[in-house]
Order: structure tokens, then sequence, then C-alpha cells
């Protein structure tokens, strides 16, 4: 299977909380759509691992992406080293997604620029026809990504791109409520987190609604830029 577009996040949920609107939207498109998580959360406070694997599965299943896949590195340990490079690098060759959405360039959790970085690298890295890396047994081609967007997380940062999301708002709410361990739930015994407040599940609400604002629409999710961006025709921005 070729992806359209893979979206990597150091955390199961981070994707679902950051860029969830933009792959439903285009999923409603008819793209293949993946998910790679780089750790399973297994620090999180709230909840466990497997708790988090069986929310994975449920959030893509509400999204209805064409795949997911946990690389298993170690939550808050990982690093961006030649050993997990080559991990996802296996993973962008194997599946050739024209489009990669990361993790945020600066952010409260330290997993964030790290994941940022890991998938930057393996990205450029994947292009490079002198790694050589193989897939049950055969050689794998080289492939790097036309573009790599970065989403924003915990942090207010300021976009350089925003995509309308209008209409699909909801479904990713919902995917996000599918990681009932780590969000608000008034009921819950477990320990509060920054994440796990009411103010902070309204919070992606709102930031999704003030960036639809900015552009003229309902709602929106922005995305910072690597590179700059080339058009034919400034009327390609209307």
């Amino acid at each position: 299977m070729k992806l359209d577009i893979l979206a990597i996040g150091a955390h199961p949920d981070d994707v679902e909380m950051s860029c969830a609107g933009t792959l439903a939207k285009e999923i409603a498109k008819g793209k293949n759509i993946g998910i790679l998580d780089l750790t399973r959360g297994e620090l999180g406070t709230r909840g466990s691992a497997e708790i988090r694997d069986k929310e994975a599965a449920e959030a893509a299943a509400i999204l209805g992406v064409s795949l997911r896949y946990n690389l298993a590195l170690a939550d808050g340990f990982f690093e961006n080293n030649k050993e997990a490079q080559l991990k996802v690098i296996h993973f962008i060759r194997k599946y050739k997604p024209e489009i990669v959405l990361c993790n945020a360039v600066d952010d409260r959790h330290i997993d964030h620029p790290k994941g940022s970085d890991l998938a930057s690298s393996a990205c450029f890295l994947s292009g490079l026809r002198k790694i050589e890396t193989k897939d049950n047994g055969k050689l794998q081609d080289p492939w790097r990504p036309k573009q790599v967007y970065h989403y924003i997380q915990w942090k207010d940062l300021i976009p350089d791109v925003v995509v309308n999301i209008t209409g699909y708002q909801k479904l990713k709410l919902k995917a996000v409520h599918a990681y009932e361990s780590q969000f608000f739930d008034a009921n819950s015994k477990e320990p509060m987190t920054p994440i796990a407040s009411k103010n902070a599940t309204d919070s992606m609400e709102y930031r999704d609604r003030n960036l639809g604002r900015l552009i003229g629409v309902d709602a929106g999710e922005g995305y910072t830029i690597e590179r700059y961006l080339g058009v034919d025709s400034l009327f390609d921005l209307i």
C-alpha cells in the first residue's frame, strides 16, 4: 500500500489532538492515510501502555485510517539516533508517503521536539540511496516525501499554513476522546495531568475555532513548514 499522508507522533494521541481534522478530511476525499506512533506512551501518568494500545486502535477506526503502527521506542528516552532513524526510514520507504505530518518543533513535552527532529531527519535520510534498508529480505528503494509539515501541540506556535477542517472537527474530537484514560473525566480516580483538565480538552476546540476564524472558516488546524511553499499562481492560495 502506498500512503498519501503519514502522520507521525511521539505518543498515541499526539496525532489525534493536533491534525486529526486534516486527516479525516483527506480520508473523506479517498486518500490513504497512515499513523506511525513512535512510543506506546508507557510513561504516561494515567492509564497504561496496554490501555493506550486499545485506545489508539479505536481512534484509528473512528478516523478510518488505512493503517496504524507503533515502533515501541522508549517513551521519554528515545533519541534521534541511527537506530531510531533506520526504523522510521524503513517505514517511510515501505509506504512511500507524499506528505509527512509530525510533532511540533517546540513544545512542553520533551518527546515532542525530539519526535519532530527524528521524523524530519528520517524523511531526509530516506531519500539517500547509500543508506540500505530491507523489507522481507529485499532492498528497499529510497523515498523522500515531497513535504514535511509540523503540527502544533501544547504551545501556541504561529502557524505558516492553516488547513480548513470545517465539518470535521466533531470527528476529530470523537477520535481524541477515544483516549478515555488520558482526557477529562469528572469521575476518574486517576491523578490530574495537564491534558486531563476540562480546560485542556476545551482548548483543542477553541484553538481550531480561532484558527478557522483567522482564515474565514469555522475551524482550522495549523502547521509550521520546513521550506517555502511554491505555487504557480497567487490564485492557488485562494
